[in-house]
């Protein structure tokens, strides 16, 4: 099948899983499109069956903002008639899935009917789609998919609270590669992070309002107070600041390496003993399941599609949003004792093995055989 993707090509979840996705549908001998404004971060080597297309903006002194949709309608219109596409998938309904649509809608009066489907990841939801003055036209756009699938069960319920949803929604959940995996727990040396044996927590994210980093860095001040301890925040965003600025007041910023973006980060994830994810929502947390699947125990808040992830008291625990001193507190009761630690680490990865990537790559294919048939007679 000629399958096109098309995602946001940064360091966020959605874009790391659309990219992921499509690599392994490629091994398995789909042809794949990817349709963005820049080549996505995980696409990083050449690999058979897989393709990039950039979509390209024109600098208009008209235009106050560039009308990147209009260009994404006419790349999608573009490549699905050289490229012969089967059938598009988004990833994250704004603006991918009106784009789609018109994409679709123009097809058809070139005598082709390419379907799309759309796959909802979180804040295109949970944040920005929630503005009424987006609400209408991704309500549209849902409806009128060929088929919609959610990441968690939280998600599809947020969606059908806050949007007027008449189609029905999947739930696929996000995966990891257990051999990626693997060969990423080699190369990661703990020796450099923490060289006097300190523990390493870890905290990978973008750094926006919602990650609440500051009760990351509130909740290591404590950790440190009773265990030598290394803090390590990965990513970068408006917050970033904000948090240098608190481990500053806290007397602890030598203790804390702030290292910005990085490109994989299942690259450094197996050098934390300990992964933090506080965040006031999370659809699914994606950097939860890759830390689990390291053996790392999760201490996350309980909220969204967390729950879905972890189990509270075997592979991490689950505080309250805002409640870092429960959070540290329960950071302390896991390295408390190596015995107590290794269940946690062999229970994480039970867990995260539920999440397998060929556990979940099936249900796509599945969902586009089906979407396929059902309209190759249109």
């Amino acid at each position: 099948m000629r399958i096109g993707i098309v995602l946001y090509p940064t360091f966020g979840g959605s874009g790391v899983v659309a990219t992921e996705l499509g690599k392994a549908l490629a091994r398995n001998g789909h042809e794949v499109h990817f349709i963005s404004y820049s080549q996505p971060v995980r696409m990083d080597a050449f690999q058979q069956g897989v393709f990039f297309h950039e979509v390209m903006v024109p600098d208009y002194p008209l235009f106050d903002f560039d009308p990147y949709e209009v260009a994404l309608t006419s790349a999608l219109v573009r490549t699905a008639l050289q490229e012969k596409l089967d059938l598009i998938h988004v990833h994250y309904a704004i603006p991918h899935a009106p784009a789609a649509f018109m994409a679709r809608e123009i097809l058809k009066t070139k005598g082709r009917f390419v379907p799309f489907i759309t796959t909802l990841h979180g804040t295109d939801i949970t944040l920005v789609g929630k503005d009424k003055s987006y609400e209408p036209v991704i309500s549209f756009a849902i409806n009128l998919s060929d088929a919609v699938t959610a990441v968690s069960a939280y998600l599809k319920e947020e969606t059908l609270k806050h949007f007027s949803i008449t189609k029905n929604i999947e739930v696929i959940y996000n995966f990891i590669d257990p051999i990626a995996i693997a060969e990423e727990k080699k190369e990661c040396s703990k020796a450099t992070t923490a060289p006097n044996g300190e523990k390493v927590i870890m905290h990978i994210s973008n750094f926006r309002k919602v990650k609440r980093v500051q009760d990351v860095v509130q909740a290591f001040r404590i950790i440190a107070s009773k265990i030598p301890s290394k803090l390590i925040m990965v990513g970068d965003g408006p917050e970033r600041n904000m948090a240098e600025n608190l481990a500053v007041d806290l007397g602890i910023r030598e203790q804390c390496m702030f290292i910005g973006k990085v490109k994989n980060s299942l690259s450094i994830l197996p050098c934390a003993d300990v992964f933090f994810l506080p965040s006031a929502s999370e659809s699914f947390g994606l950097s939860a399941l890759e830390a689990m699947a390291c053996g790392i125990p999760v201490i996350g808040s309980n909220a969204g599609g967390l729950p879905e992830v972890q189990i509270h008291g075997k592979t991490g625990f689950l505080s309250e949003v805002g409640d870092y001193q429960d959070m540290a507190k329960n950071t302390l009761k896991i390295l408390s004792s190596p015995s107590q630690y290794q269940e946690f680490s062999k229970h994480c990865i039970e867990q995260a093995d539920l999440f397998r990537l060929d556990l979940i790559l099936p249900q796509y294919e599945n969902l586009y055989n089906r979407v396929f048939k059902e309209f190759t007679s249109f």
